[in-house]
């Protein structure tokens, strides 16, 4: 068997600086990031008429994670987080990281693409890809063809449920101040409160007394989780 051997174009630019937090599917969190593109293929000429298109498929490698590239390793089996974290199921009927090739596919919405610098750099929002991702294609969507009305999702049918995110004193005193020093600005807080409203915990953590931690961007959140809310405790 040969291996195969695909180039990288480019690397994605994210306040996802761990996996912790990160939405389990694009689209969740309207979070604008960015591909920066490298040499050859930060080339303006390689995206005209890219602009007629709405949506790309981004085409990804899991650079942070234990792969099963190793056939002797491959588990057939995982359990996914919207069952609970206990039930197991085929890998190949989930979008676990844990795969034997580890690439991953998101569709994201496109903003813009421009010049900075020496550089290309390719705007989305909706992108599930942790910092410094390396991309291995972009593709314009297609919606006669990719988008299908009536498909069946098995166990992920529908959307997560949010939960309501709630600052308790302390925090909001800290984002208040973070504010008026311009080292936050309004938008990144309304991102991070979509990122944890979807609840980020292990499925199987239910814990009312934990307190977890995130980063995200340039906070350094801690949080806990009490029935339907989440109450962030200091950034």
């Amino acid at each position: 068997m040969t291996d195969l051997k695909m180039p990288i174009i480019g690397y994605m630019k994210s306040p996802y600086t761990e996996k912790f937090g990160i939405p389990r599917q694009p689209n969740l969190v309207k979070i604008e990031s960015y591909i920066e593109m490298i040499a050859p293929y930060n080339d303006l000429l390689a995206f005209e008429g890219i602009e007629d298109f709405s949506h790309l498929w981004l085409i990804w490698q899991f650079h942070d994670n234990k792969n099963q590239q190793d056939s002797d390793k491959f588990r057939s089996q995982v359990r996914p987080p919207r069952l609970g974290g206990n039930k197991k199921i085929g890998v190949f009927a989930t979008r676990s990281m844990y795969r034997p090739s580890p690439m991953g596919l998101s569709v994201v919405k496109l903003n813009k693409v421009e010049k900075v610098g020496k550089s290309v750099r390719v705007y989305v929002t909706g992108s599930d890809l942790l910092n410094e991702t390396p991309i291995l294609d972009i593709k314009p969507y297609i919606q006669y063809s990719d988008a299908v009305l009536d498909a069946k999702s098995g166990y992920a049918q529908d959307e997560p449920i949010r939960k309501q995110v709630i600052w308790n004193d302390d925090a909001q005193i800290q984002q208040q101040n973070l504010l008026k020093k311009n080292k936050i600005t309004s938008q990144l807080i309304d991102e991070l409160e979509q990122v944890l409203s979807l609840d980020p915990r292990p499925a199987y953590q239910d814990d009312v007394e934990r307190i977890y931690k995130m980063k995200f961007a340039e906070f350094d959140v801690q949080f806990k989780v009490i029935e339907n809310a989440i109450y962030i405790l200091e950034l």
